[in-house]
């Protein structure tokens, strides 16, 4: 019998499944610094193909593009504020100098040198891998894990997380310790983006900045979800996605249905989240048989996760029901960084525009990965 969560209880469910993706995450940290940044095909330079559908082959998506773009240089920061954050806790924050931003997929870290204060950074977790933040210590260990001994040596004045990463007691040592926790809902979407931007920059001082970069990121989304509309097929040529997690070397395979972020993504590539279409919510354990009703023309993963199940060959040895899909047949699986593909920070519409190349003129992004 197939259990649902209802919307009621779908944020709780989300939250707490992302620590346990952030524990079997753990098992490829790796992965992350294999993005691919800035080696991507534009979408306007991509040859489209005529028919998506009946493509055969897997194909991996790039970001064309990575650099950080702040809003500003030396943001004038408002402080002490005292905000209250995602837990519905009340955090007074006087001091920025030192800022610790953490989470599964780097995310707030992207954000707050966006926002301009980069400089103000102590620390990274292992997803945080673009250019600017590369050489900070890491804080996290075996993967996603948080160390307490190397956040505290940091002497951070602020750490901006969410629930994603764990042990949880590490964040209230962290507390205790009289640091301020600012916590940021791990609820992830590309809608959501502007939202946790605006939340981040509250925190921080700079909420002139924070409308700015939330604004910028809006009409970046808006103007490449159009840009996506124009070469996506429409009406019953959509293709059918879904997004596979998988982490083979511990047997883990979920599919990633309504409220967890992927249907989003799906939707705004001009696909079908059929995921959501059979009634699947939020993260939950593969089965065979919703694999197969599923239907799928076309199936995102991770990039670590298709290498966990020993690539494209491996990934059908382990999951044999994708042979009964029209996207085992044709072999469409698309891959991207796992620090990348569900991040929804600032650089949401370079994702989408990664994916769509992928999905709709894969030649095109092989061709520029390889230059």
């Amino acid at each position: 019998m197939r259990t649902h969560w209802t919307r009621h209880d779908l944020k709780w469910p989300v939250a707490a499944l992302l620590v346990s993706a952030a524990l079997f995450l753990g098992g490829c940290a790796s992965s992350p610094a294999s993005s691919g940044a800035g080696t991507g095909a534009s979408l306007k330079d991509a040859t489209v193909l005529s028919n998506p559908k009946s493509h055969q082959g897997p194909s991996t998506a790039h970001l064309a593009a990575s650099e950080i773009s702040p809003v500003a240089k030396n943001p004038e920061q408002k402080l002490p504020v005292t905000v209250t954050d995602a837990q519905g806790t009340k955090v007074t924050i006087s001091d920025i100098s030192r800022i610790l931003p953490i989470d599964l997929y780097g995310t707030s870290s992207r954000i707050v040198f966006d926002l301009g204060l980069g400089k103000n950074v102590v620390g990274r977790d292992v997803s945080s891998v673009f250019p600017e933040i590369a050489q900070l210590p890491l804080v996290t260990h075996n993967g996603h894990e948080l160390n307490a001994e190397a956040i505290l040596e940091l002497a951070p004045t602020l750490i901006i997380t969410d629930s994603s990463l764990g042990p949880w007691d590490v964040v209230l040592q962290m507390r205790e310790a009289g640091i301020p926790v600012f916590v940021v809902d791990s609820h992830r979407s590309i809608e959501t983006a502007p939202e946790m931007i605006t939340q981040i920059a509250g925190a921080l001082g700079v909420p002139e900045e924070g409308k700015k970069l939330a604004d910028r990121t809006n009409s970046e989304i808006s103007a490449m979800q159009d840009a996506i509309a124009k070469i996506a097929p429409k009406g019953n040529d959509r293709l059918r996605m879904v997004f596979l997690y998988a982490r083979g070397q511990s047997g883990v395979y979920n599919l990633f249905g309504e409220g967890s972020g992927a249907d989003s993504l799906i939707t705004g590539l001009g696909g079908i989240d059929v995921a959501t279409e059979i009634g699947w919510k939020g993260m939950r354990p593969m089965t065979d048989e919703a694999l197969v009703e599923a239907k799928p023309d076309l199936v995102i993963m991770m990039s670590g996760g298709l290498e966990s199940t020993g690539g494209i060959d491996g990934i059908f040895d382990s999951v044999p029901a994708l042979a009964f899909t029209q996207a085992g047949e044709n072999k469409r699986i698309v891959d991207m960084a796992d620090s990348d593909v569900l991040s929804f920070g600032p650089n949401s519409a370079a994702i989408l525009e990664a994916l769509a190349v992928a999905v709709y003129a894969p030649d095109s992004s092989t061709s520029a990965a390889k230059q």
